[in-house]
């Protein structure tokens, strides 16, 4: 199986093993393997799987693939349809409380972009999110989003560049686009050519674990 540090920035299984709970360089990389344990998907709708079966949902896609691997996590789907940033940042240290993850996959970010939200809130957000799970030794994987050209060039860049600089500034695994290969394939979503379909949602995973 792959295995990928936690400052590269690309997909493939070493996300789920390797997402450092300490910056680089503390540990070995074997210290810092993650095998088992929890892993709660936060986000919105697109984590959360609006208009398919929980079951097929990216989180129980993913927790299918690792148990095929002989990784035996618990996914767990916290997402919630309509959420912000704001919204995940208000109850992420109830996810930490009462979910207790060894890992957060973290989506969130899409409705920011979509109500034309200021990209500098996305930051602080994700910023504070990110810091608040760290410090409870919790490993993150951050799932970057594009944003639709007619908001305008400016607050594309702007938006689309908040995930890869936090990725750096907190060394975390990036998953450059989550809706690599789906996003604007008529196939893979639903009506709305928003929200993936089933297969939308095998695609993203094929992705993210290859």
């Amino acid at each position: 199986m792959p295995v990928m540090t936690g400052c590269e920035q690309q997909q493939d299984a070493g996300l789920f093993v390797q997402a450092p709970a300490q910056t680089p360089g503390k540990d070995s990389a074997e210290a810092n393997r993650l095998t088992k344990g929890t892993i709660v998907a936060v986000g919105d709708s697109l984590t959360a799987g609006l208009g398919v079966d929980e079951n097929l949902a990216y989180p129980s896609l993913i927790e299918k693939r690792l148990a095929a691997d002989g990784l035996f996590f618990k996914v767990v789907n916290a997402g919630i349809s309509g959420e912000t940033s704001s919204g995940t940042l208000s109850r992420i240290n109830w996810v930490i409380s009462s979910l207790k993850p060894d890992m957060v996959i973290l989506v969130t970010g899409a409705n920011d972009g979509l109500r034309g939200i200021d990209a500098k809130l996305l930051k602080q957000n994700l910023d504070q999110i990110i810091t608040i799970l760290k410090e409870k030794k919790i490993r993150v994987v951050l799932g970057g989003m594009k944003m639709l050209p007619n908001l305008g060039p400016d607050y594309v860049k702007e938006f689309e560049r908040v995930y890869p600089e936090m990725a750096d500034k907190h060394h975390i695994p990036l998953i450059p686009f989550f809706l690599k290969g789906v996003a604007g394939e008529k196939t893979l979503n639903q009506p709305d050519g928003i929200h993936p379909t089933a297969e939308g949602y095998t695609v993203i995973v094929d992705h993210i674990y290859p």
